[in-house]
């Protein structure tokens, strides 16, 4: 079984950077077969097409930040650090998995039917973690409001790929410090401003 998982981990891997460099519908099987090494009859031994490929790579790696993120809000009562924790896997997850992150961010509505759903459940669970988060720092703060700090929290966090570099002056555990500070004073700043006090 070893052997199947690694070849099948090193095709998702190649898949996701040719998706990132060349974007989703621009790459062909054939393409994904040169990156990778593998003949079209070894890549169709593992999926039916391109779209399953995407779909692995999608739900896979939100199936793995979910799941990392849950381990590591956990390890704190403290709403802010809670938060803190969150941005810190997220930052972190995203650093070593540059090109999977840029198909998550670019790719996004490039899956179609159940496929789409089965990723779509998977991201909003992911999405209620993160606003569950807020609303822990911001109890008085409406739905609509948390929401959008949620989703203004991913934009910061999702548009590194545009300019990050992880072998850069900046550690992503730095990074990840900066977008917290940014992000909690700004979000207790904006609460204490609208709230007045």
């Amino acid at each position: 079984m070893r052997p199947y998982d690694e070849r099948f981990a090193s095709l998702l891997g190649h898949a996701a950077r040719v998706f990132a460099q060349q974007g989703y519908h621009s790459t062909t099987m054939r393409d994904l077969a040169a990156a990778s090494g593998m003949s079209l009859a070894g890549m169709y031994y593992y999926v039916k097409g391109k779209e399953e490929l995407l779909y692995l790579i999608q739900e896979r790696c939100f199936a793995s930040v979910l799941e990392g993120a849950t381990q590591a809000v956990a390890r704190s009562a403290d709403p802010a650090e809670r938060v803190q924790a969150f941005i810190h896997h997220h930052v972190a997850f995203f650093a070593a998995h540059m090109a999977e992150m840029k198909v998550l961010s670019h790719e996004a509505n490039s899956l179609t039917g159940d496929l789409k759903r089965r990723v779509n459940a998977i991201k909003r669970r992911y999405v209620d973690l993160l606003e569950g988060l807020l609303q822990g720092v911001a109890p008085d703060e409406t739905p609509v409001d948390r929401s959008a700090a949620a989703y203004g929290l991913f934009g910061m966090m999702n548009w590194m790929y545009n300019w990050y570099d992880p072998a850069g002056e900046i550690h992503p555990q730095r990074l990840a410090d900066l977008i917290a500070r940014i992000f909690l004073g700004g979000f207790a700043e904006a609460r204490s401003t609208v709230h007045g006090g």
